[in-house]
């Protein structure tokens, strides 16, 4: 059973007000980034320290520069599992679409409502929905007008995923392998330290 504790409600809030001053192609582009940091975090959390700081695994021309690899790795530590796979796929051609239009793209678009329709229905059975959209609907319309329904439900969409991301790496600790190939042969790790 998925678990809530205040700090991911406090992030989710401070998340979803800061999406607020997002529009267009701009929210889509910074939503998905966040989401990005926050699976590089998620990973960094089992992975053990890198050698030095200069490592670069995460950089662009790495093994895990791209949020594709990031969430293929997470899904298969079993870090996420398969409808937030599935959301985190969607998300990463969302963004793809939006960087590399020519025309003006909106979230309302048929052909992106449609890719996000169903993550948005799986992402309202989590608990945090519904009063940070009640959060949203108390703010004050901004200088771009009211906040649209497809712009809302994708801001709510980027928190909630944010958040438990960032929760989820925040429990756990590097991943300790029973036993590690060396040059002397196979060496069993005690467990206790």
């Amino acid at each position: 059973m998925a678990t809530i504790d205040v700090s991911a409600t406090d992030a989710a809030r401070r998340i979803a007000l800061q999406m607020l001053q997002e529009r267009g192609r701009g929210a889509v582009l910074v939503g998905v980034a966040r989401v990005d940091s926050a699976l590089e975090h998620l990973l960094q959390a089992v992975m053990a320290p890198a050698p030095n700081r200069g490592d670069g695994l995460f950089l662009p021309d790495r093994p895990l520069g791209s949020l594709g690899a990031k969430v293929a790795l997470a899904r298969r530590l079993g870090l996420i599992d398969a409808p937030v796979e599935r959301a985190l796929s969607a998300l990463r051609k969302l963004r793809n679409a939006f960087a590399h239009s020519t025309e003006s793209a909106s979230l309302a678009d048929p052909a992106h409502s449609a890719r996000l329709a169903e993550i948005y229905a799986e992402a309202r059975a989590n608990p945090l929905w519904a009063p940070l959209e009640t959060v949203l609907a108390a703010q004050p319309p901004s200088a771009h007008g009211p906040l649209e329904p497809a712009l809302r439900d994708y801001i709510l969409l980027i928190t909630i995923l944010v958040a438990f991301l960032e929760a989820t790496a925040q429990q756990l600790r590097p991943y300790q392998p029973p036993v590690v190939m060396g040059f002397s042969g196979v060496i069993r790790q005690d467990p206790a330290g």
